[in-house]
């Protein structure tokens, strides 16, 4: 009796379970949506945390587990800040869904209709964007959109922080596909927009193509490519073309961080993957500049990080400037004159959470203004949260390299960055340096290892300690400029045009300390005098504040006595021999010393090496 009895208490549990499952599955069939309508609203208002409200609401099939539901009158607020343009207006609105998906929780649509909608998006100067919710939100829908349809509909955006608005018209059927078509402006250039695409629907096969346009006087931009699904812009592949009169302009579209330049073409392959872009491609044109590459852009623990390789044949710096820059610079020349020091800028606190690595080569170095003295540049460059490391880096000059490293430390987030260069010039030349050409010759060297603050190479270079030396060596010049450089009035008059001397060395050592630099050796030995040096440089204006004293290594036909000075700038230096020295009187005292025999001692030979030793060390 006792299993009988327990297999009829099991038929009776199943057939109330069962019983309660139907019950429960024609109640879903039939369930009426519309009073859901509060529900709904209160969800969407968490979400977006600004009163949303929706006019009515309706169930549009009678029964069934994929159902549709019309709403009527959505309105979604904007944020305070974005003023009174709500965020979404929707007269008419039609989804469609599988009621059993609400079981899983995760809603999966089968279609939607909008009409009458719009849409404004609008991002703030600070960054902000009325289209994000609020932060109390949780959860997310689910499933694939099938079928998506929309009429008599726009979409305006305005986006303070790029300084670009756009006004489309948003429509999309089975017969004409998906389309956006519009007018805009970037950073005040007037442009067209068109966007299009195969609809949405459940019929689509493979890959889900679009093909994208801005097109106007000062912007040019075509993107072609394919998704794996509509709409899936996390897995897509692309094509993309860009023209504009300034990289700033196509900068405003992609977000990157770029700069103005010279009129700019490009194009690249690029591809989408959940979380990172890889551009495969890239070439194009800065003004004369060329230009290839690739890169990868991905995310990792909230950074960005950077991974690419870039070669350039030929590259003007002045086509990373734009005509204002240009201006602007040569203004400035003009007012301060020329500079050795490049006025680079590499303040870091735009970069705050982006990192990576690009290696680049330029095989040859122009300039709009004549030869350049640079030749080739190469190099490394490390980003790891606001230190920039260039290492190795090499730069060609006409004869010789230099080589080397800079380091621009802003980690602290101060205001200037910590820039720290250690640079070494080898094989190079006078002639080379000084443009080609010229009466002097010599092999040089140089090095210079610095560190201070600036958000410029040249204001750093201003209020940096450490060194900075220069040799010549195993050079000629004119005899009548060695024999005055001793001071030698009559043997530097007396020697031919064509008569050569040797120049030993030329040993500049400045010992730098919040960017003046106190000359020591400062000495140029040649075979017929030695010319010694006391005083300073002073950065950033390079100017010369140095005592010359010089004696001549033989016996002199005119020895004036006295001084000169150097005054002037590292670029144009200016020589002054006092008045005294050139005063009828001291020729007369010259000439006597000259008849007595009594001119003084003669100089000794410079120690060339050692001195080169410790100003290169």
């Amino acid at each position: 009796m006792i299993q009988p009895l327990a297999n009829r208490r099991l038929r009776i549990a199943a057939i109330i379970v069962t019983a309660f499952l139907a019950v429960l599955a024609v109640a879903l069939a039939a369930f009426p949506w519309g009073l859901l309508k509060g529900v709904i609203e209160s969800r969407m208002t968490e979400r977006f945390g600004r009163p949303v409200t929706i006019g009515a609401m309706e169930r549009v099939d009678r029964f069934g587990f994929t159902t549709s539901v019309r709403l009527h009158d959505v309105r979604v607020p904007g944020p305070a800040w974005a003023g009174d343009a709500d965020l979404a207006l929707v007269r008419d609105m039609e989804i469609g869904f599988s009621a059993l998906s609400l079981v899983t929780g995760r809603l999966a649509l089968s279609h939607v209709t909008l009409s009458g909608a719009r849409l404004h998006l609008i991002r703030a100067r600070d960054g902000r964007e009325n289209w994000r919710g609020s932060a109390r939100r949780g959860g997310s829908g689910g499933g694939g959109l099938d079928r998506l349809t929309v009429h008599d509909s726009r979409l305006t955006y305005r986006d303070a922080k790029q300084d670009r608005s756009f006004d489309l018209a948003l429509a999309s059927n089975a017969a004409a596909g998906l389309r956006l078509n519009g007018s805009g402006t970037v950073r005040g250039t007037p442009v067209q927009v068109a966007i299009r695409a195969p609809a949405i629907s459940d019929k689509a096969e493979g890959r889900w193509p679009f093909d994208a346009r801005i097109a106007g006087d000062g912007l040019t931009m075509h993107a072609k490519g394919s998704m794996d699904a509509p709409l899936d812009t996390d897995r897509m592949t692309l094509d993309v073309t860009a023209q504009a009169r300034d990289l700033k302009l196509i900068d405003a579209i992609i977000e990157a961080g770029l700069f103005r330049t010279q009129p700019v073409t490009l194009s690249a392959h690029v591809r989408r993957e959940p979380g990172r872009w890889l551009i495969d491609r890239l070439d194009g044109r800065i003004g004369r500049s060329d230009l290839s590459g690739t890169l990868t852009v991905g995310k990792q623990d909230g950074r960005t990080k950077l991974d690419g390789t870039f070669t350039s044949r030929q590259l003007d710096f002045d086509d990373f400037a734009s005509d204002e820059g240009l201006a602007q610079r040569t203004a400035k020349e003009r007012a301060t004159g020329p500079r050795v020091v490049p006025d680079t800028r590499v303040n870091l606190a735009k970069i705050g959470s982006t990192d990576g690595r690009i290696a680049f080569r330029v095989g040859r170095i122009v300039s709009r203004e004549g030869p350049s003295s640079l030749t080739s540049l190469s190099g490394t460059l490390v980003l790891d949260h606001r230190v920039l490391t260039v290492a190795p880096l090499t730069i060609g000059v006409r004869e010789g390299r230099i080589t080397g490293r800079a380091v621009i430390d802003q980690r602290d987030d101060g205001p200037v960055p910590l820039v720290r260069l250690d640079f070494r010039l080898t094989d190079s030349s006078i002639p080379a340096l000084g443009g080609g050409g010229g009466s002097v010759t010599g092999r040089v060297d140089g090095r210079a290892v610095l560190a201070g603050r600036g958000s410029t190479i040249r204001e750093a270079v201003g209020r940096a300690d450490g060194r900075i030396g220069l040799v010549a060596r195993n050079g000629e010049l004119p005899r009548e400029i060695a024999e005055a450089l001793g001071f030698d009035a009559g043997s530097a008059l007396l020697a031919r045009d064509d008569a050569r001397a040797v120049l030993r060395c030329v040993v500049v050592g400045l010992d730098m300390r919040a960017g003046r630099g106190r000359a020591g050796p400062f000495v140029v030995d040649t075979s017929q005098s030695r010319l010694d040096g006391e005083g300073t440089v002073t950065f950033p204006g390079e100017t010369l504040a140095i005592r010359l004293s010089g004696a001549p290594k033989h016996d002199a036909v005119l020895r004036l006595p006295g001084s000169a000075t150097m005054g002037g700038t590292v670029s144009a230096p200016d020589i002054v021999v006092p008045r005294e020295v050139k005063s009828v009187g001291n020729v007369f005292k010259a000439l006597g010393r000259a008849i007595t025999g009594r001119q003084g001692p003669v100089a000794q030979d410079a120690d060339c090496a050692g001195l080169a030793a410790r100003v290169l060390r």
